[in-house]
């Protein structure tokens, strides 16, 4: 933990002037990261890198998963949307930290591992199903916080219409296995759009029918 904290408040710091969020750091902490990995990839569990998951997906790296959610800024009356649940590790630490989380995976037997897994492990506060997160979940909707945990070759519009106004969207944008830039977006009062960058990262690509 020691590692991803150093990395995260030193990368926290110079994007927004301030070190990683001690409730995110709590939230990490709190979240057996071992029951959301493969049997055969549990030694490597507590490191600090990505691992497979199976159907050619992967757990992000513990920096990654603080860095996005540090950034989401999550409060804890908010309503989030993730698009990719994979194992459900992410939207667990999301759930330690909002109100609700509401997760999308395409891959189906994901969807029911994590949904299953995050049931076992008391987070009731996830609604985890399938089907193409690129379209959100309008019923669900208006979102506080937006996040997205695979590449997109942009901002799906369909996240950007369901996210509240004053709520922010982390989302990797690029092309699938190329240079691809951790995106910050925030939609104002009025309901303008601003993006920027955030730093480069690497993701499996976003995947579905749009």
């Amino acid at each position: 933990m020691d590692e991803i904290r150093d990395d995260v408040s030193h990368t926290a710091e110079l994007i927004q002037g301030e070190p990683l969020d001690p409730r995110v750091e709590d939230a990490l902490l709190t979240v057996p990261r071992h029951e959301f990995v493969p049997l055969a990839q549990r030694r490597h569990a507590y490191e600090n890198r990505p691992l497979p998951i199976g159907y050619g997906q992967t757990i992000s790296q513990p920096y990654i998963v603080a860095l996005m959610t540090d950034l989401l800024d999550p409060q804890p009356d908010d309503v989030v949307f993730e698009l990719g649940t994979g194992s459900g590790y992410q939207a667990a630490v999301l759930a330690e930290l909002v109100a609700e989380v509401h997760s999308v995976e395409i891959v189906p037997q994901l969807a029911a591992s994590a949904r299953t897994r995050l049931a076992d492990l008391g987070y009731d506060n996830v609604q985890a199903t399938h089907g193409d997160g690129y379209y959100g979940k309008p019923g669900a909707a208006p979102f506080d916080a937006i996040i997205v945990t695979a590449a997109a070759t942009h901002i799906p519009p369909p996240l950007v219409e369901q996210l509240r106004p004053g709520g922010r969207m982390i989302i990797p944008v690029g092309p699938a296995f190329h240079l691809q830039h951790l995106m910050f977006v925030e939609k104002d009062a009025a309901g303008a759009v601003r993006t920027r960058s955030v730093l480069p990262v690497s993701f499996v690509p976003l995947t579905g029918g749009h």
